[in-house]
């Protein structure tokens, strides 16, 4: 990634530590990233394992007092968080600089659904993960353990999706009316 302004990043079909290892090194470089889609990025290994990973870290907490931590997020874009956190030295005033600098988001809401999405290749699971290893889906893991707000995301979303294909459509045929305008401005 070349330093730019803000950079938007797609998070469907990315695998979470690998993707949350180069926005972690971006975001202590200075670069400002927001990342949307995140209920649809992925984890190698069974969903069953991961679920079963995931029962075992809520069952870590404070003895005396649970609510001093660790805080357990179900939403999938706090997971990415707390795993780009990880790996931010967020307790210097520089990693919580740092961590100031990143935006996470399910779904894709209104500023960033008009602006381009990069996506990350030495992260991305089809180049990753070996044809027919398992993987499992961040979204559906945290519908597992107790997020609440997976139906309202995809509906959200089939919203977003119509108004796009709308809009592209319109676009389609006013390029196709454009190149055949020019096409006949050029023939004498």
């Amino acid at each position: 990634m070349g330093f730019e302004k803000v950079v938007v990043v797609d998070g469907r079909g990315h695998l979470i530590g690998r993707l949350a290892s180069t926005i972690a090194k971006q975001l202590l470089e200075g670069q400002r990233v927001v990342v949307v889609r995140c209920e649809l990025l992925n984890v190698s290994g069974s969903f069953y394992r991961n679920k079963l990973k995931y029962f075992a870290f809520l069952r870590k907490r404070m003895n005396t007092n649970p609510a001093h931590g660790p805080f357990h997020f179900r939403a999938p874009s706090k997971i990415l968080w707390r795993t780009i956190r990880g790996m931010i030295p967020h307790k210097t005033t520089r990693g919580m600089e740092a961590l100031n600098r990143l935006k996470v988001f399910e779904g894709v809401p209104p500023p960033y659904d008009k602006t381009k999405r990069m996506v990350v290749p030495g992260a991305l699971r089809v180049l990753r993960l070996k044809p027919g290893r398992k993987y499992a889906s961040i979204g559906r893991i945290s519908r597992e353990v107790g997020w609440k707000y997976g139906d309202v995301v995809e509906k959200l979303e089939t919203k977003r999706k119509e108004k796009s294909a709308t809009y592209f459509q319109a676009n389609k045929k006013i390029n196709t009316l454009r190149a055949k305008a020019a096409a006949s401005a050029k023939q004498p």
